[in-house]
C-alpha cells in the first residue's frame, strides 16, 4: 500500500485513541489485553498464596493468628501504597516501564520470601511485593483500557479485574501439585519465578502507552505513536492532536488541585460515600481472601477442604465479575450495588448459620463469592460514572487507594479475633455488617 492508504488525516481522526475506536479489534490488541489479565493473574497468586500457606507458616515459625494477620495487612498496605503512589508515577515514564518494575518487583521480592525465616523478613518483602501488585494492577487496567476499542472497552477492564480471582483460584490448584513436595517455599519459588519471566515476557511484548506518547510528547512521540499504531494495525497519523482539555486542565490545577476538586463542594458528598463504600468492601473481601483456608481448617475441615473452599469464593468471584459487567447494561447500577453487596452480607450469614453438610456450604461460599466480588467490581463502574472525566482517574485511584485501608484493617482485625478463639461463624457475623452497609451506600449514590 502506499503511505497514503497508511496514514489518517488528522481531520478525520482527531486522536489514536479515536482511531483505535473506529475501528475492530486486531490480534495485537487481543494480545495485549490476554498478557495484562496473565500479569493479573500472577499478581492474584502472588499475593493470595499466603492464604494457602498461612497455616504451614504459622506452624514453622510459631506465628499466633494475630501476627499472620500483620503478615496479610502488610502486602495490602504495599497494594494501598504501590496504587497511590508509585503507579501515579507511570504518568512520568510511561506505563510500559512501570508494568515492567512492577513485575520485576513483585517477582523478586517472591523469591526472597521462598527464603524467609523470621515475621521481619516476612513483612518487609511482602510489602515490596504489594508495591509491585498494587501499581501493576493500576497500570495494566490502564494500559488495556486505552488499546480497547470504546464497544469493547468495559469488558477488556473487566476480563483483566477478574485475572486477580482466577490468580487466587490457580494458587488453590498449584497448592496441591507442589505443597506435598515442596512445602510452603516451593509456592513462593513457582510464583518468583513466573513473575520474573512475565517481565522479560513484557520488555518483548507490551507497547507504551498512547496516551502518555500523546500527553508527555517524549523525543520522536510522533514516531513512537505511528510505529505502536502500526503494530496493532491502524494507519498512522500525520500530526499529533492537540491535547484534550481534560489534560490541560489537569496540567493546569496539577495532581494537588485534583485531589482537592474530589472534596469540593460538587462531589464531596459523593466522594465520601464511595471511599466507605470502598473501604467496608476491602476490608470483608480481604478477610475473605486471607483467612478463607485457615477458618475452614480450624473448623475441624482439613486442608483439601480449605483449599477448595478458597478456589470456590474465587470461581464464584470471576463469574460475578463478568455478571455484574452483564447486568450494568440493563439495570442502575446502584439497585446492583444494592442487591450484590446486600446480598453478600445475608450470604455470609446464612454461612454463619449454616449446620449442614459440606456440600451445601461450599456451594453457600461459592454464591457470597459471586456477590461479593461482583457488587466491589460494580464500585469500580461507580467510581468512574460519579466524577467528570477530567478527574476521573484521580478520582478512581484515590477510591482504591484510601478504601484499601479497609484490606489493611480488616485482615489485621480478623487475625487478632481467631487468636482470641473467635469461631468462623463469629467473624462472618462480623465481617457481614460492612458488607450490608456498602450495599445500602451504593444505593444511595443513586447511578444508573
Amino acid at each position: 500500500m502506499t503511505a497514503t492508504k497508511h496514514t489518517a488525516s488528522n481531520s478525520q481522526i482527531r486522536s489514536p485513541s479515536e482511531l483505535i475506536d473506529k475501528s475492530s479489534m486486531s490480534g495485537q490488541q487481543i494480545l495485549i489485553i490476554a498478557l495484562c489479565l496473565l500479569f493479573n493473574m500472577l499478581d492474584g497468586f502472588d499475593i493470595t498464596a499466603m492464604a494457602i500457606v498461612a497455616k504451614t507458616v504459622s506452624q514453622e515459625l510459631a506465628l499466633p493468628p494475630e501476627r499472620l494477620g500483620w503478615i496479610f495487612s502488610f502486602a495490602l498496605a504495599g497494594m494501598m501504597a504501590g496504587a497511590m503512589f508509585l503507579a501515579p508515577i507511570s504518568d512520568l515514564i510511561g506505563r510500559r516501564k512501570m508494568i515492567i518494575i512492577s513485575l520485576l518487583l513483585v517477582g523478586v521480592s517472591i523469591l526472597f520470601t521462598a527464603k524467609a525465616n523470621t515475621l521481619t523478613e516476612f513483612i518487609i518483602l511482602r510489602f515490596i511485593s504489594g508495591l509491585g501488585a498494587g501499581s501493576l494492577l493500576a497500570c495494566q487496567a490502564t494500559l488495556a483500557s486505552e488499546y480497547s476499542p470504546e464497544r469493547f472497552r468495559a469488558l477488556a477492564v473487566g476480563a483483566v479485574t477478574a485475572g486477580y480471582p482466577m490468580g487466587a483460584m490457580m494458587t488453590s490448584v498449584v497448592a496441591g501439585y507442589v505443597m506435598p513436595d515442596y512445602g510452603w517455599r516451593g509456592m513462593f519459588w513457582f510464583g518468583g519465578i513466573a513473575t520474573v519471566l512475565m517481565a522479560f515476557l513484557a520488555i518483548w511484548l507490551i507497547p507504551e502507552s498512547l496516551k502518555y506518547l500523546v500527553n508527555r510528547r517524549p523525543e520522536n512521540a510522533l514516531e513512537k505513536v505511528n510505529a505502536q499504531l502500526q503494530r496493532i494495525g491502524k494507519p498512522s497519523v500525520n500530526a499529533l492532536p492537540e491535547l484534550a482539555e481534560q489534560d490541560t486542565l489537569n496540567n493546569q490545577r496539577g495532581f494537588l488541585g485534583n485531589i482537592l476538586l474530589l472534596l469540593g463542594p460538587d462531589y464531596r458528598r459523593t466522594t465520601i460515600l464511595l471511599w466507605l463504600a470502598f473501604f467496608f468492601s476491602f476490608a470483608t473481601l480481604y478477610v475473605m481472601l486471607s483467612w478463607i483456608p485457615q477458618m475452614v481448617e480450624d473448623s475441624g475441615y482439613s486442608f483439601v477442604v480449605g483449599r477448595e473452599a478458597f478456589f470456590l469464593f474465587n470461581l464464584g468471584g470471576v463469574i460475578g465479575i463478568f455478571l455484574m459487567g452483564l447486568l450494568a447494561t440493563r439495570f442502575w447500577l446502584s439497585n446492583l450495588l444494592l442487591a450484590m453487596l446486600f446480598g453478600s452480607a445475608i450470604g455470609m450469614v446464612f454461612f454463619a448459620n449454616a449446620t449442614v453438610e459440606q456440600t451445601v456450604m461450599m456451594a453457600i461460599i461459592f454464591m457470597i463469592g459471586v456477590l461479593l466480588q461482583g457488587g466491589f467490581t460494580g464500585l469500580y463502574a461507580a467510581a468512574s460514572k460519579a466524577y467528570a472525566t477530567q478527574i476521573r482517574a484521580t478520582g478512581l485511584g484515590w477510591c482504591l487507594g484510601l478504601g484499601r485501608s479497609g484490606a489493611v484493617i480488616g485482615p489485621t482485625l480478623a487475625g487478632y479475633l481467631i487468636s482470641a478463639q473467635f469461631s468462623m461463624s463469629a467473624i462472618f457475623y462480623i465481617f457481614a455488617a460492612p458488607m450490608a452497609i456498602a450495599g445500602i451506600i451504593g444505593f444511595y449514590l443513586k447511578l444508573k
